[in-house]
C-alpha cells in the first residue's frame, strides 16, 4: 500500500501545477497577441519604408534642383575664387575677414569649401572683388584705426 505521504504529495504537485497554469493562460495569451502584433507592425513598417523610397525617387525626377540661395544680381561665389582674389590683393585671411566684417575662420571654411557665406555677406565679398591693392591697404588701415 502506497505512503500517504507521497500520495498527498503528488496530489498538492497536480493541484499547484492546475493552477499555475491557469494563472499564467492568461499571460500566454497576452503574449501570444502581442507577438501578432509586432509582426503586423512590422510589415506595415515595411511597406510604408518602400512607399517612401518610391515617392523620394518620383520627387527627384519632377523636381528641379534646388537653387542656392542667391540675391537677385548674378553674383555667384566660389571657394577657389576668394582665394584668388585674396592672393591677387595680397591679403592674409585675417586681413580678408577684418574687410569683409567677418572671423578668420568664416574665410578659412570659405576658402576651404566646408561652408559657404550667407546671402547677406555676398555684397561685402563683390564689393572685395572690384577692389585695388591701393583701395585694400587703405581700408585695412582706415579699419586698424
Amino acid at each position: 500500500m502506497p505512503n500517504i505521504a507521497t500520495i498527498l504529495k503528488t496530489e498538492i504537485s497536480r493541484v499547484a501545477r492546475k493552477e499555475a497554469r491557469a494563472d499564467t493562460q492568461h499571460l500566454k495569451k497576452a503574449s501570444a497577441h502581442h507577438r501578432s502584433d509586432i509582426a503586423a507592425l512590422k510589415r506595415r513598417l515595411t511597406t510604408l519604408e518602400q512607399l517612401v523610397a518610391r515617392l523620394v525617387k518620383a520627387a527627384a525626377k519632377t523636381a528641379p534642383p534646388a537653387e542656392v540661395e542667391q540675391p537677385a544680381g548674378a553674383f555667384r561665389f566660389s571657394a577657389s575664387g576668394l582665394q584668388a582674389q585674396r592672393t591677387r590683393l595680397g591679403l592674409s585671411a585675417s586681413e580678408a575677414a577684418l574687410l569683409l566684417g567677418v572671423s578668420d575662420q568664416s574665410v578659412y571654411k570659405w576658402e576651404n569649401g566646408k561652408t559657404r557665406p550667407r546671402a547677406s555677406q555676398f555684397a561685402s565679398i563683390a564689393a572685395l572683388r572690384g577692389m585695388s591693392k591701393k583701395e585694400a591697404a587703405i581700408r585695412l588701415d582706415a579699419s586698424s584705426r
